[in-house]
């Protein structure tokens, strides 16, 4: 078990830790770094197809943002938020994160713990592929998140999922479809465009 003082870097791949210690632990710069069921998950910093597919959806949520005062909150990107999810043992640092609401009571650093985006958006790559399809799904549930957008360049699919009464209902998109949701009234992302914009992954 890693202690809280330890700087994690790349060598803790794979090296258990509490979330209670990993919360607040320091980390070398260079790598992306999350919590999945107690144990260090060290990735590379996202190559340009998955940077530039994220930025594509960041940039439509940007502009329906502007477009419609109110709408929504903050659009934050996976280093400018995370989600804490004891039940699992986990800190997850989604692709986007859209939240509705501004957060409730204290605003230091316990607010991730209690904070929900309405709506998360993975974008898979090879190495992410079973977290982000298998893992978050159910943590991500279980924290309460309305919506999650799988979206998969190199499988051209987008998998929505909403929540429903005791679990998820899936709906897969196409490159013929556009993302909608109810969350967001009048907001069409299109699935080409998105797919087009990331390319595959090599």
């Amino acid at each position: 078990m890693i202690l809280a003082k330890t700087t994690i870097g790349p060598q803790h791949h794979g090296r258990k830790m509490s979330l209670k210690a990993f919360e607040f632990a320091r980390v070398e710069d260079g790598s992306h770094y999350e919590l999945a069921r107690g144990y260090i998950v060290v990735s590379e910093v996202p190559n340009y197809p998955h940077a530039a597919l994220v930025a594509f959806i960041r940039n439509h949520l940007g502009r329906h943002q502007l477009d419609n005062p109110g709408a929504i909150h903050l659009v934050l990107e996976g280093g400018s938020s995370k989600l804490v999810i004891p039940d699992w043992e986990s800190e997850r640092h989604p692709d986007i994160a859209v939240y509705l609401t501004a957060p409730k009571g204290r605003k230091d650093r316990t607010l991730w713990r209690t904070w929900v985006p309405e709506l998360v958006v993975e974008v898979v790559s090879e190495g992410s592929r079973d977290r982000d399809y298998t893992e978050k799904r159910d943590e991500y549930w279980t924290f309460g998140v309305k919506e999650y957008w799988i979206v998969d360049a190199k499988l051209k699919q987008v998998l929505v999922l909403r929540r429903g009464r005791s679990d998820w209902t899936e709906k897969t998109l196409g490159p013929t479809d556009a993302c909608e949701t109810k969350l967001l009234p009048g907001f069409k992302l299109p699935c080409k465009a998105a797919f087009d914009a990331g390319g595959d992954e090599e």
